[in-house]
């Protein structure tokens, strides 16, 4: 990303020219031979100094001499305070004069305070008629027989001056390069080091190509001279009326910047964290309230509440009445029933509205209730009955839907995955590729050093520095040669057909490797090794790093722009510190090569580009593996290399995912299986079945697959991925619930296998109903997240477990009979043509189920132990949202990629030593009319411009950079026009057609452009018709260092009409953030960055009255990181909506059962409060990776709570401690062994995947899930019910003993009763002794 840093320097080609042209002006010294007299006149240059474009002047000692008529026009318009003459200079001295000075006032004349403070030195060098009183010639050498020519002078210029000179200049900008003037004009010191002196003594540096002769500047009195004392004004003090210098160029215009915001403060309480202490006082509170409940205020009967004591008023007796009685039928555990005293109670059985005291929404419930059974049990009855014709139906909707799977379109873009399309991001992301090219690809290497020594050098003060030890000549040679290898790859493609050419012109031929932008230390060598070959004594090459870190503009790379040392260097900041221009740049640890490829809004064009990267990425694999120098360490990456580990890690984990499936199948399958002697191992397995239940599962996944790959809805590698497990953890518990309940439900006498199975269905359909039902609900509604990678996983989701559920109610029913038949005729499993012996089937509970009602249970209904139990959950609550607002909000791009991949080494090693930011773009809209001068004002940054405009507050916002992120200010082609069209040097066209011509055409004449108003701009006229031209030049270092080709091409969207005038539309004005190391960083500089829009946006709205103009930030990342801006937001709102769903849905259908709903939404919440403490304690970041489990953990957990809450609604007992004993009894064993432990294996595996992602949030995550849902489920829920569960629904019961009535149950068991065609059995357990 750092490699693009170049487009901001694409001018700078020319600008290092600039300073030495400043020199230039400097050609004229004369001798002291006596006061008031001149030390030269007229130009004395040999042809062979001619030809270097330099000029010498010729010694005179005499009076000053009348104004030549061919001077005076210079004169009067540079110098005007030697107008009246006398002066010491003919017209070819003022011809150079005005020649060489134009280019320094083009990067000056932006302030004009400064340009002429600056031209008062120059004038009184050139044209004073009092040279010999401060100056003094030193050197010089015959010209001809008559002449001597001067070389070098002695110019004594007083401190007053030099500072007063200095100050005013110091801010002046070059808006294409976003640097200071400084930069360009005080050699290798730059903006950040330079002094008056230095600034001076480089500008009389003989060895700057352009400075004819040595000018020493002196501020003594020594010789007898008096230094020059030119006046000087600030830059705040304008010229003969005019304003003052623009806040931009001159720090004295700014006014007082606004206090900073204090510093964000993390919410606290005396100190220690807010959210710790008051979870602790809540959970102080709750803990001293409940146990004083629990041991001061409970009776033993655990009667808590109204309804149950006037339900003993009414006769009935504790919280189980009516049917409670001291003689209470007796249950076992197989639903048989012994009932002693049924009537004893205050109301008669015989009672057709049941229970007299029972409520409206008692009766509803208990009438819902009803239905469902019923239903159910017909259901199961009909699908039990004819199981092949079910599973053929079954089959044929299977492969019909699932043949949509050839219609799935599979998304892998990042972009398309997590960022909404009608999302701020993707919007300004378009409208930036569409308006301007899209952001350039990026191919980079970071290349360290591994055992190499530091260098030492000493430098010209005598000062030992510790240079980095990739400063190593062998090592820098090696870095050398793989940059050439790299430069001659491709054979179809290659670097010069791709790259990013800036300083390119059709006027220049066809593009070669050297014009690429290449950001290499070697370019400040030329690229030539013998640079530091012929240097090596003394470590003499390592002067030129000093120089070129110091200014990259003094060592112009070949392509012509500058390599920036915190583009090609790396590692040499400490954490925290900014990036500038004294950074310690020769501390680097790191060489970095960039290469930057133009990039194409048509993808078609991109071909080439894509082919040469794949060859890149193959050499340097092979370069690493077999011919890196084994004191050398390489990170690299191209453009493509993410989308390409992305796929390449989802194909490697595939054999982890299916490894995962395997264990859990193969546990689903053995498991289901009630194994008594091993006589019947093979009998009583049920191998078949489970594969048929994971099958199943399967299948619901490719008919949801399928179904959206006819609906046209893109799927996503996480729906892949993460579905099955999903579909499998809820179907899965399901398949155990049924089977188990029906093994533990003995067939009564003359019940046909069809009837028992329907028998069956109808007492656990309700249940997977209920959970079914909010969790496709759940998913449903979260399909209204605007991010459409979980957008797409819920609508995936709820779609696969409605289909399971359905096929499990039709075809896992059929196999179900089809099992049972088998097993009934003693043949194998899996060989069910092979017979066993006849031997019965062993009866009795199964180990787990054993396990859970002699000892689980009756150990967790202890009074001690519930009370541990619900304070040890609230702690374990409390302490999770303590930290839950403390979660990480981001995704490190490192977790993307698998541990093998060379992208994480590069993600690594980028966060290591990148120490520049991203650039980033301030796009204003289209809708301005820019030839006018009121919207000029509105955007530039120069004199007359609004002290609010565009330009100035982004400066304004660069001058804080803690605050605004921004590291430098955005440049301003608007700026650069003006002083573009003010340089006559710089517009030309041809003759012949009027077209645009290069700067550097000398057979172009030239446009001459008027300049009108008191700001001396174009007028609109000509704005139009020049823009095109200023946007096609090139800055030339001799000529026109303002030209806008290379820094601004793609700044500028205009369309031409009638030919010759640009209307022109979107602009952009490009600035850089700061360095950037995790997410934070990124998306709070997008916040940042989005403020000071909103503030432009506001200001030309309300300048133009247009509300369709705006200004927005585009960054290539800001596209990735804006889910960030509202991750809480989002996620809060998708657990909301998840969580309510399952409420109302658990509310209808357990017939509007308050308690029962509320319980179940409490215990999903603590499930997902702790998930989120785990995510915290753990590492693991919030992001949409991380939110679509957490959408999946509500699903799971509703597996986990709505059968235990289910059962304990519609069971009966003495209390609610009897009745949540006897709902974890039969619920507790089946979700342990269904969900839990089938779950669990399969994690276990993940654990052990290549890819990062997995490891993080599918193995942590998934293990949170499935431990924290069994926890709760089993252990606090029972413990919750047995406090505030619902209270008995006294309907429900009423109904169960009219049932059991109904069937005739006397005084042996329940059997079944048949009337006519239909089949109605009725369950009798809800009763308990």
């Amino acid at each position: 990303m750092a490699g693009v840093n170049i487009k901001a320097l694409r001018l700078s080609s020319s600008s290092i020219y600039v300073c030495l042209i400043l020199f230039l002006l400097s050609e004229y010294v004369p001798s002291v031979t006596s006061e008031g007299h001149c030390i030269w006149y007229g130009t004395c240059t040999p042809d062979k100094v001619k030809a270097q474009g330099k000029n010498t002047y010729c010694q005179y000692d005499g009076p000053p001499k009348p104004i030549q008529e061919a001077s005076r026009a210079v004169i009067e318009q540079l110098c005007p305070e030697y107008a009246n003459g006398p002066v010491c200079c003919d017209s070819s001295q003022t011809d150079v004069l005005k020649s060489n000075i134009q280019i320094a006032l083009n990067i000056l004349d932006r302030c004009p305070s400064c340009s002429d403070n600056f031209k008062r030195h120059i004038c009184a060098m050139t044209c004073a008629p009092n040279h010999s009183e401060y100056l003094k010639v030193v050197k010089t050498e015959p010209y001809n027989n008559e002449t001597n020519r001067i070389l070098a002078i002695d110019y004594h210029l007083s401190a007053a001056y030099m500072e007063g000179t200095f100050t005013s200049c110091a801010n002046v900008q070059m808006p294409s390069t976003g640097q200071s003037a400084m930069d360009l004009m005080c050699g290798q010191w730059g903006s950040a080091s330079c002094t008056p002196q230095r600034w001076f003594d480089f500008m009389g540096d003989v060895t700057v190509p352009q400075v004819p002769f040595q000018i020493n500047y002196k501020n003594g009195t020594e010789d007898g001279l008096t230094p020059a004392d030119p006046k000087t004004r600030p830059c705040n003090e304008g010229i003969e009326g005019q304003p003052g210098c623009s806040c931009m160029d001159c720090a004295a215009s700014c006014p007082a910047p606004p206090a900073p915001p204090p510093p964000h403060r993390p919410f606290s309480i005396a100190g220690a964290d807010g959210y710790a202490v008051i979870m602790a006082i809540v959970f102080v509170i709750f803990t001293t309230l409940f146990l004083s409940g629990v041991y001061c205020c409970n009776t033993p009967e655990n009667i808590v509440d109204g309804w149950a004591r006037a339900g003993e008023r009414r006769g009935g007796g504790p919280e189980t009445s009516p049917l409670h009685s001291h003689r209470s039928s007796v249950v076992s555990e197989g639903n048989q029933e012994m009932t002693t005293n049924p009537t004893s109670v205050g109301w008669s059985v015989d009672q057709p509205d049941g229970a007299t005291g029972a409520t409206f929404f008692e009766r509803l419930g208990a009438e819902t209730e009803t239905k469902l059974e019923d239903f159910f049990q017909w259901w199961g009855c009909l699908m039990a009955s004819r199981p092949w014709i079910v599973l053929f139906v079954g089959l044929c909707a299977i492969v019909g839907l699932g043949f949509g799977i050839r219609h799935m379109q599979v998304t892998t873009n990042p972009v398309e995955l997590w960022a909404s399309p009608t999302s701020r991001s993707r919007y300004e992301r378009n409208y930036f590729d569409s308006h301007f090219e899209p952001f350039y690809r990026t191919e980079m290497i970071i290349i360290t050093s591994k055992g190499l020594p530091k260098i030492e050098y000493t430098d010209d003060d005598g000062k030992q520095m510790l240079f980095g030890p990739v400063y190593n000549s062998t090592f820098m040679l090696d870095v050398l040669n793989l940059q050439n290898k790299i430069m001659a790859l491709g054979n179809n493609s290659r670097i010069e057909d791709i790259c990013f050419a800036p300083l390119t012109s059709p006027f220049r031929g066809p593009v070669t490797a050297g014009d690429c932008a290449i950001q290499s230390l070697w370019g400040w060598y030329g690229n030539d090794p013998d640079e530091v070959l012929d240097s090596l004594e003394d470590n003499e090459y390592l002067r030129r790093i000093l120089e070129c870190t110091k200014n990259p503009y003094t060592c112009l790379a070949p392509w012509g722009g500058p390599v920036l040392p915190g583009v090609a260097l790396g590692g040499f900041l400490a954490p925290g510190e900014p990036l500038a221009s004294t950074s310690r740049f020769h501390e680097a640890n790191a060489l970095i090569l960039t290469f930057i490829v133009n990039n194409h809004y048509d993808k078609d064009k991109l071909k080439p580009a894509l082919e040469w990267e794949e060859e890149y990425i193959k050499f340097m694999t092979n370069y690493t593996a077999n011919e890196m120098p084994p004191y050398m360490d390489i990170a690299y990456t191209s453009e493509r290399s993410i989308e390409d580990e992305l796929e390449k890690t989802s194909k490697s984990d595939v054999y982890t995912i299916l490894v995962s499936y395997f264990i859990m199948f193969a546990y689903v399958a053995i498991s289901l299986g009630r194994y008594t002697t091993c006589s019947r191992l093979l009998i009583d397995s049920k191998v078949t079945l489970g594969l048929g239940g994971v099958l199943i599962v399967l299948a619901s996944v490719v008919c949801s697959i399928g179904i959206f790959g006819y609906a046209g809805v893109p799927a996503t590698l996480i729906i892949v991925e993460v579905i099955p497990f999903l579909v499998l953890a809820v179907g899965v518990d399901n398949i155990f619930i049924l089977v188990q309940t029906g093994q533990r439900e003995p067939r009564r006498p003359n019940e046909t296998v069809a009837e028992h199975i329907g028998r069956t269905l109808g007492q656990v359909g309700p249940s997977m109903f209920l959970t079914s039902a909010s969790e496709c609900t759940c998913f449903f509604l979260g399909a209204l997240s605007d991010m459409p990678a979980v957008r797409a996983f819920a609508l995936y989701a709820g779609v696969a477990l409605l289909v399971d559920f359905l096929l499990q109610l039709t075809c896992f029913v059929a196999l179900l009979a089809i099992d049972t038949h088998r097993q009934n005729a003693n043949r194998f499993d899996v060989l069910c043509c092979i017979g066993g012996t006849k031997s019965e089937a062993g009866g009795g509970e199964g180990a787990l189920y054993g396990l859970f009602r002699h000892l689980y249970v009756p150990f967790l209904m202890k009074r001690e132990v519930r009370a541990a139990v619900m304070i040890i959950f609230f702690a374990w609550l409390c302490s999770s949202v303590a930290v839950a607002p403390h979660i990480d909000i981001g995704l490190d791009q490192e977790l993307s990629m698998p541990q093998d991949s060379f992208q994480l080494k590069y993600f690594q090693y980028l966060n290591k030593y990148l120490n520049i930011g991203p650039p980033v773009y301030f796009v204003v809209t289209e809708g301005l009319n820019y030839s006018h001068t009121d919207t000029q004002n509105m955007i530039c940054g120069t004199r007359y411009c609004n002290d609010d405009s565009l330009t100035m507050q982004l400066y304004s916002a660069s001058r804080m950079p803690n605050i605004s992120y921004l590291a430098q200010p955005p440049n301003s082609w608007l700026d650069d026009f003006f002083d573009w069209s003010g340089n006559r040097e710089c517009c030309k066209y041809f003759e012949s057609n009027s077209s645009f011509c290069p700067n550097t055409g000398s057979s172009c004449k030239k446009c001459n452009i008027p300049l009108v108003g008191p700001e001396q701009r174009p007028s609109e006229s000509d704005f139009e018709r020049y823009v095109p031209y200023f946007l096609q030049d090139n800055p030339d270092q001799s000529t026109c260092v303002k030209g806008g080709h290379a820094a601004y091409a793609q700044a500028v969207n205009y369309k031409l009409y009638n030919r010759t005038r640009a209307d022109i539309k979107a602009t952009f004005y490009q600035g850089y953030h700061t360095v950037l190391k995790s997410s934070r960083d990124y998306y709070s500089a997008m916040r940042a960055a989005r403020s000071v829009a909103a503030n432009l946006t506001d200001m030309i709205r309300s300048r133009t009255g247009d509300s369709s103009v705006s200004v927005f930030p585009y960054s290539v990342f800001y596209v990735f990181y804006e889910q960030y801006l509202t991750m809480w937001p989002d996620t809060l709102k998708s657990m909301g909506i998840s969580v309510l769903s399952i409420f109302i849905v658990t509310f209808l259908l357990m017939g509007f059962d308050l308690f029962s709903a509320l319980v179940v939404v409490i215990t999903i919440t603590m499930i997902v409060v702790n998930i989120g403490g785990l995510m915290y304690w753990w590492g693991i970041s919030l992001n949409a990776v991380s939110l679509v489990n957490l959408v999946m953990a509500v699903g799971i957990a509703v597996e986990f709570c709505s059968h235990l809450v289910h059962c304990f609604s519609v069971c009966g007992g003495d209390s609610r401690v009897d009745r949540a004993a006897t709902a974890l009894t039969r619920m507790g064993s089946s979700v342990l062994s269904g969900i839990t432990l089938t779950k669990f294996g399969g994690i276990i595996v993940l654990g052990t995947a290549n890819s990062q992602i997995f490891q993080v949030f599918y193995f942590r995550m998934y293990l949170g899930i499935v431990l924290f849902g069994a926890a709760h489920g089993l252990i606090f829920l029972p413990v919750m019910l047995s406090f505030i569960g619902s209270p008995v629904n006294k309907q429900k019961l009423a109904n169960q003993m009219l049932r059991g009535k109904e069937v005739g149950v006397a005084e042996t068991s329940l059997t079944r009763v048949s009337d006519g065609q239909y089949y109605r059995q009725y369950i009798f357990d809800a009763v308990r002794a």
